[in-house]
C-alpha cells in the first residue's frame, strides 16, 4: 500500500524528484572527491613541502565543498517542496472521501480514528517522502561511491568493508524487525487515546454532573500508559541502534588504523592514502546508516499508509448515479415505496417495507417509540442512507437516479442533534444559501422564533458561534439550525425531532409561523411530543421498523392502538379529545 500511495501522489511532482535525484547525485560525488584531493594534499604536497600543489588543490577542494552545498540546499528545497506538496494532496484526497461517505461508513471508522488518519498517519508518510528525499537518494549513490573511491587508494584494506557493512546491516535489521509490530501497535492506541479524550471533552459537562472526573481520569491514564508503554518500548529497540552503529564506526576506524599503519610500515600504501581510505570507510557507513535510519521510518509510514490507504479504499455504500437526472418539478411531492434498511450481517432490519406519499403544502409527521427507525427514515430522503429495498421518490424519481447535489438542493434539513458550526450567526444561516441577504436571515430568524435573542446579542447576526453551538442554549440552537433550514427555502423540509428542546408555547407559535412559509413544501416532522403533530396533514406511526398506523389524529386514536398508547401517556382524555 505504501508504494502505491507514493506512485499516485508523487506523480504530479516527478520533475522535482527528478531535479532532487540530479543534485543529490552531483553534491554525494563532490563530496566523494574531497577525501582524494586530501590524500594528495598530504601526499604530494604536505610530504614534499610543494605549498604551490597545496595551494591550487585547495581551491579544487573550496569549489568542490561550494558545489557540494549548492547541490545539497537545492535538492533539500525541492524534497520539501514534494513532501509538503504530497502531505497536502493526501489530506485533501482524505478529506474528499470521507466527505462523500454515507453515516454507516463514519460510523464504521469513527471520528477520532478518521482525524488520526488525516493528521497523525499522513504526516508519517509525509516525513517518509522528506528524508528519503534528503537522505535515501544519497545512501547508495555514498554507499557505490565510496566502495569505489576506496578501493581506488588502496585494495589491500578492502577486506574491511566486507565485514564492516554486513555487521552493521545485520544488527539494525534484526532490531528494526522487532520494531514494526511495535509501530502498528502504537498508531491504534493514538486512536484510543485521541477517542477517549474526544469524549471527555465532549461530554465534560456530563463527566462533571455525575462527579466522574476520577474515573474519566483514570480511564485517560489506562490509554495514555498503554501509549507510553508502546512508544517506550519501540524508542527503546531505537535506541539500541545508535550506540550499536558508534560502536561499528570506531571499530572499524581502529582496524582502519591498525592496519594501515602496517602497510604503511611496510612500504604498501601512504598516509594521504590511509587517510582517504578511513574517510571512505566512514563515509559508507554513515550511508548504511542513513539508509537503515529510513527502514526505521518505512515500518511506520507503511502502518499508516495502511490506514490511509483503507479509507481511500473505501466506497461510499451511497454511490452517485451513472446518468444523474438534473430536472425536477417546482412542485414537488414525496412518495416512499415499499421502503426497507437493514445493516450489514442484521437479523433484523431497521425499516420494513414503509409507504406514504407527502404532497406539496402538507405535512406528515412520524411518531414512535425510541428505535422505531424514525431518524433513519428521515436520512433516506437526502440520501444519508440508502435503502436496501424498495424506492424513495422526490418528484416522481428515485433519489438514486437524482444528481446528489440537485437532491439535496430541493431539502432542507434540520438533524436530530441541531450542530452549529465555528462562526457568526450570520455565516451558519448562510450555510445553505451563501447569497442570502439580512433581510432574509431576520425573516427566518422570525419564523423560528429565533429573532428575539439574536436582536438581543450585541453584535446581532455578526454574534459569534463557538463549535457546535455550545455558547447558545439547546433551545436556541434547535431555532437556529431551523432558520437555517428556512433560509434555504427548499421543496422539502424534513425535521427530526428538531422541536424537542422548546417549551409548548414557542412550539407552538414557530408551528403556526412555519404555515405561511411552507405552504408549498412537503414537509415531514418527526417528533416525540403529541402536542406538536397533532394537527399535520397525516400522521405515520412507526413500530419495530413498521407502519402500523396513518391517517389523522382522531382517526389514528380510534384505530391504531399504538398511537393512542402514546397518546395516552402524554395527554389525558380530555387533551386527547
Amino acid at each position: 500500500m505504501l508504494i502505491r500511495l507514493l506512485r499516485t501522489y508523487l506523480q504530479p511532482y516527478r520533475r522535482w524528484l527528478a531535479a532532487v535525484v540530479a543534485l543529490q547525485f552531483v553534491g554525494t560525488l563532490a563530496s566523494l572527491y574531497l577525501p582524494s584531493l586530501n590524500a594528495d594534499i598530504i601526499d604530494k604536497g604536505i610530504a614534499r613541502g610543494d605549498t604551490d600543489y597545496i595551494m591550487s588543490t585547495g581551491r579544487w577542494m573550496l569549489a568542490a565543498t561550494i558545489v557540494q552545498i549548492s547541490c545539497t540546499v537545492g535538492a533539500v528545497y525541492f524534497g520539501a517542496r514534494t513532501a509538503m506538496a504530497f502531505g497536502r494532496d493526501v489530506r485533501a484526497a482524505l478529506f474528499h472521501r470521507v466527505g462523500e461517505f454515507s453515516a454507516r461508513e463514519v460510523g464504521r471508522f469513527g471520528a477520532p480514528s478518521l482525524i488520526t488518519r488525516n493528521t497523525n498517519d499522513v504526516q508519517q508518510v509525509q516525513m517518509l517522502v522528506l528524508m528519503s528525499c534528503t537522505l535515501l537518494v544519497t545512501a547508495p549513490i555514498t554507499a557505490t561511491g565510496g566502495v569505489i573511491m576506496a578501493l581506488r587508494e588502496n585494495v589491500g584494506l578492502s577486506w574491511l568493508l566486507l565485514v564492516c557493512v554486513p555487521a552493521l546491516v545485520t544488527g539494525i535489521a534484526l532490531v528494526v524487525r522487532r520494531m514494526v509490530p511495535g509501530f502498528r501497535l502504537m498508531q491504534e492506541r493514538i486512536d484510543v487515546v485521541n477517542r477517549v479524550l474526544r469524549e471527555q471533552i465532549t461530554g465534560i459537562r456530563v463527566v462533571r454532573a455525575f462527579v466522574r472526573e476520577r474515573y474519566e481520569q483514570a480511564r485517560f491514564a489506562v490509554a495514555n500508559t498503554a501509549l507510553t508503554e508502546t512508544a517506550l518500548h519501540v524508542g527503546r529497540l531505537m535506541a539500541l541502534m545508535f550506540p550499536y552503529v558508534m560502536l561499528v564506526l570506531n571499530v572499524s576506524s581502529v582496524a582502519v588504523l591498525w592496519f594501515g599503519a602496517q602497510r604503511i610500515d611496510a612500504g604498501q600504501m601512504e598516509i594521504g592514502s590511509m587517510t582517504a581510505f578511513l574517510t571512505y570507510l566512514i563515509q559508507i557507513l554513515m550511508s548504511v546508516m542513513m539508509a537503515t535510519f529510513m527502514l526505521v521510518l518505512v515500518p511506520r509510514a507503511s502502518v499508516c499508509a495502511e490506514r490511509i490507504g483503507e479509507v481511500l479504499d473505501t466506497e461510499s455504500s451511497v454511490v452517485p448515479p451513472a446518468e444523474p437526472v438534473t430536472d425536477l418539478p417546482e412542485r414537488l411531492s414525496l412518495e416512499l415505496r415499499d421502503a426497507s434498511f437493514s445493516y450489514p450481517g442484521a437479523e433484523v432490519p431497521v425499516l420494513r417495507q414503509v409507504g406514504f406519499t407527502v404532497e406539496p403544502g402538507t405535512t406528515t409527521a412520524v411518531v414512535g417509540s425510541t428505535g422505531s427507525g424514525k431518524s433513519t427514515l428521515v436520512n433516506l430522503v437526502p440520501r444519508l442512507i440508502d435503502v436496501t429495498a424498495g424506492r424513495v421518490l422526490l418528484g416522481g424519481v428515485d433519489v438514486r437516479d437524482l444528481d446528489p447535489d440537485v437532491l439535496r438542493a430541493h431539502i432542507g434539513l434540520v438533524p436530530q442533534k441541531a450542530y452549529l458550526f465555528s462562526g457568526t450567526v450570520a455565516s451558519n444561516l448562510r450555510y445553505g444559501k451563501p447569497d442570502a441577504t439580512d433581510d432574509e436571515l431576520w425573516q427566518a430568524l422570525e419564523i423560528a422564533q429565533a429573532a428575539d435573542f439574536v436582536q438581543e446579542m450585541p453584535e446581532g447576526l455578526d454574534a459569534p458561534i463557538a463549535q457546535g453551538g455550545t455558547n447558545v442554549s439547546g433551545g436556541q440552537r434547535q431555532r437556529l439550525a431551523i432558520a437555517r433550514a428556512l433560509v434555504r427555502r427548499p421543496s422539502i423540509y424534513l425535521f427530526d425531532d428538531s422541536f424537542s428542546a422548546l417549551d409548548l408555547a414557542t412550539d407552538a407559535r414557530l408551528r403556526a409561523a412555519l404555515r405561511p412559509g411552507t405552504r408549498n413544501a412537503a414537509v415531514v416532522i418527526v417528533a416525540q411530543r403529541v402536542s406538536t403533530i397533532v394537527d399535520a396533514d397525516q400522521i405515520v406511526v412507526l413500530d419495530d421498523g413498521a407502519v402500523v398506523g396513518l391517517g389523522r389524529h382522531d382517526e389514528l386514536l380510534a384505530a391504531c392502538p399504538t398511537y393512542a398508547e402514546i397518546v395516552e401517556s402524554q395527554l389525558t382524555a380530555e387533551e386527547a379529545a
